[in-house]
């Protein structure tokens, strides 16, 4: 039995709302360039299909999604499971800001 795969970098695949997410990915990537610590190998335009996510990957499996108005990395807490923008979710050396309470992190 075929498994039916989540992600999608067909752009056939995108409906209109998809597709103008997409524009404004790669119009904020010429204007204002990637985040910062966003590796540029292999960056490829993927779109979540349960989800409708739109969004940058590469070889390293970063994702940067739009926050407003910029790209900015979309974080994953190994540990947890969490994720969120930067603001939401806060990696550090142990997990994040949600599976570490907030006092063991000001400890490090």
């Amino acid at each position: 039995m075929k498994t039916k795969e989540i992600t999608t970098t067909n752009l056939s695949d995108f409906g209109y709302r998809e597709r103008r997410m997409l524009l404004e990915l790669l119009n904020a990537w010429e204007e204002h360039g990637l985040p910062k610590d966003f590796y540029e190998e292999e960056v490829e335009c993927v779109m979540n299909k349960n989800s409708g996510y739109v969004f940058l990957t590469n070889s390293e499996y970063q994702v940067s999604m739009m926050n407003g108005d910029k790209l900015e990395i979309w974080h994953h807490c190994g540990n947890c499971g969490h994720e969120g923008f930067y603001e939401d979710c806060q990696l550090n050396e142990d997990g994040c800001n949600e599976c570490i309470p907030m006092e063991e992190n000001n400890d490090h």
